[in-house]
């Protein structure tokens, strides 16, 4: 509201002007109208950067599988190196012993049939499919046990474990396969191998049963007196009529390829997207 006063011929006239709210409507939607663009921008921005950690993630992760793929490729090749290089004398040194695993060493003494262990439900190795799988899960309908049998190395005067390799569950009685339980001096070939720890969901071993489901070396040489040193005797050490060697799974998953093209493949697709969004249209 506003006062004017004027003098007229004499005559004072005062005018008293209203100003109403409405007069200023216009003014007052322009600011609330900029206010909500100004808002809707910086949302827009926020979502425009927070979106792109979307992209920005995929692609890290696809970069951090092509890593992981040239590691995993450079461990197989280690791993074949090892289970394919001449076989050397067994050491008597732990240490020595315990940075041999999957190497390929060589035995010669007699084996006590009298106290073998079982280690159970196991299903053959194959390895030309092994290879050929390269690590992916399968399943045997075939499944049985693998015979560990405490070995005397009559060259180093030590007991030891040796995985003779793989029986069907009908030979696991060790009078059901009398033919392979050969009393003579042998040599084998076979591959160290080191202690297990218990995986989540594979029973306990039952020791008075004689059920072994994980490779427990500490438990294993209690029970049959042998050294903590077990191998994996090799295919070419299988006696006839006796337990299949060559049970040794060296093959390794590597599936990072997968990995890498369905990281990569989300990030291509989410860029986009970004692009056609937040580029595109300006």
């Amino acid at each position: 509201m506003s006062i004017c006063s004027s003098t007229l011929q004499g005559v004072h006239l005062t005018f008293i002007l209203f100003s109403y709210p409405g007069s200023f409507l216009g003014f007052g939607r322009l600011s609330s109208s900029t206010a909500a663009k100004a808002a809707e921008k910086g949302e827009d921005s926020f979502l425009k950067w927070f979106l792109l950690l979307i992209p920005a993630t995929t692609f890290g992760l696809g970069t951090w599988q092509v890593k992981r793929r040239q590691w995993k490729l450079r461990l197989i090749d280690d791993l074949t190196r090892l289970t394919t290089a001449d076989p050397i004398p067994l050491p008597l040194d732990p240490y020595e012993i315990n940075n041999l695993e999957y190497r390929r060493v060589k035995v010669r003494g007699r084996y006590d049939h009298s106290r073998e262990l079982y280690i159970m439900p196991r299903s053959p190795v194959d390895p030309e499919r092994e290879a050929r799988e390269a690590g992916r899960l399968s399943s045997s309908a075939e499944t049985g046990a693998n015979v560990i049998t405490p070995f005397h190395c009559t060259d180093l005067g030590i007991t030891i474990l040796v995985n003779r390799g793989y029986v069907p569950r009908q030979k696991i009685r060790p009078e059901t396969r009398m033919k392979g339980q050969v009393e003579d001096e042998v040599e084998v070939v076979g591959v160290v191998r080191l202690t297990e720890i218990r995986k989540p969901f594979v029973p306990n071993n039952d020791v008075e049963k004689n059920r072994w489901h994980y490779r427990d070396l500490e438990a294993m040489s209690q029970i049959t007196g042998a050294a903590p040193i077990f191998i994996d005797a090799d295919f070419g050490s299988t006696i006839p009529g006796g337990p299949i060697g060559g049970q040794t799974r060296v093959s390794l998953r590597n599936e990072h390829m997968q990995y890498i093209i369905t990281w990569y493949g989300l990030c291509a697709a989410t860029s986009y997207m970004w692009y056609a969004k937040f580029i595109k249209k300006i």
